[in-house]
């Protein structure tokens, strides 16, 4: 899959109880935006790693994001 990042992205994943917070600058939802275009574009079970060591800040828990088949998956 090949993912693109806009230069100057900040991306952040938070845990507050229950529920994920995903905060970006605009350029980080750019390119978010386009690793989720990149994984509607793929096949089930694509996914990206989202972690400290792969563009998130320093302090963000880690996220997975998985393309999965409506059909089967759920």
């Amino acid at each position: 899959m090949d993912l693109h990042w806009t230069d100057g992205f900040v991306i952040t994943v938070r845990l507050d109880g229950d529920t994920a917070v995903l905060s970006a600058n605009r350029e980080g939802l750019l390119s978010l935006a386009g690793i989720l275009t990149a994984l509607a574009d793929g096949l089930p079970g694509d996914h990206v790693h989202l972690d400290r060591d792969n563009a998130l800040e320093d302090d963000s828990a880690a996220l997975i994001v998985e393309k999965i088949d409506r059909k089967t998956d759920w």
